[in-house]
């Protein structure tokens, strides 16, 4: 699998450590313009823009404006884009991301089309490239990138891997840890639409290898198996670093969705009673509420001392 670590940090001896380049398509529309300075704002090395029609311009007279994906990355040879286009244009935009090179792609865009997430998911595996989201508010490794939509204030430099399926609760949480003193090594927003890219077991994978990393921290939400299936891969690797959970929507009514398209719990199938169960038989605590998540997590950290 393509490291995402990798794609995002680069190794000391890179020219470019720190400094990946990244290209936005629909760098002009509102959405991605306001994010777009909010990523240069933060630090993030936004080299191009893609926008068809508006090829040559410059996005505040600096940040060169491309036709086409190809064009941005064979000038500029990013292999990372955030995606600000409608859902509709979706399948078309991430489709000449992944041909034209792209290796990390960040989708923002919700509503996605179900069979339009399986298509591009399908090419994105055949070109062992990433795909967040859709439905993501981004990916980022605190004080040095960050490739999406979250605000910067939670989030602190550490050593704390932190996976969430919810946006505002990856923002809340991350700020629990930070005033707690816990900092991130990484994000990761999963996204909330039905089909992601990067299933919370992908993000898993992505992170349990990453040096320097004290613990992990995963937001799931009632719906779906994701929280299990990640559970039992955390009891079959043999991960034993410092691990915390939290889950939302426990008081949420079955049959009826709440919030996420996935967060439905239909019977007993993706209830939050199962997915605590599961995390219990992985030896992992589940928080009540956000601002227990640290307090827990440093239970867990005196304990593996």
């Amino acid at each position: 699998m393509t490291d995402v670590f990798e794609l995002l940090k680069g190794r000391p001896e890179d020219n470019d450590y720190g400094k990946k380049p990244v290209i936005i398509q629909g760098i002009t529309g509102a959405y991605g313009s306001l994010h777009t300075r909010n990523m240069i704002q933060y630090g993030t090395n936004i080299v191009a823009g893609v926008t068809p029609g508006k090829g040559g311009q410059k996005f505040d007279d600096v940040i060169p404006i491309f036709n086409t994906v190809q064009e941005a990355v064979d000038a500029t040879g990013a292999k990372i884009s955030a995606m600000f286009v409608p859902a509709k244009f979706f399948l078309g935009a991430a489709k000449e991301a992944l041909e034209a090179g792209v290796k990390l792609l960040v989708a923002i865009p919700e509503h996605v089309p179900v069979r339009d997430t399986m298509e591009v998911l399908n090419l994105a595996r055949q070109k062992d490239a990433i795909v967040i989201g859709p439905n993501t508010p981004g990916i980022m490794i605190p004080e040095l990138i960050k490739v999406g939509i979250m605000p910067p204030s939670p989030f602190k430099a550490g050593k704390i891997a932190l996976l969430s399926k919810s946006g505002t609760l990856l923002y809340e949480i991350a700020d629990a840890l930070t005033s707690a003193g816990f900092g991130q090594i990484i994000t990761i927003g999963i996204g909330g639409d039905p089909i992601n890219g990067t299933r919370l077991i992908d993000a898993f994978d992505m992170v349990k290898d990453i040096p320097d990393m004290d613990g992990l921290v995963v937001v799931g939400e009632i719906g779906g198996d994701s929280e299990e299936i990640l559970a039992q891969r955390i009891i079959d690797s043999g991960f034993k670093k410092p691990t915390v959970a939290y889950i939302a929507g426990r008081a949420a009514p079955k049959e009826k969705r709440m919030g996420h398209a996935g967060a439905i719990v239909m019977g007993n199938y993706g209830s939050a009673e199962s997915k605590v169960s599961m995390f219990n038989k992985a030896n992992i605590p589940v928080a009540k509420r956000p601002a227990e998540v640290p307090v827990l997590l440093a239970g867990k950290m005196v304990k593996s001392d």
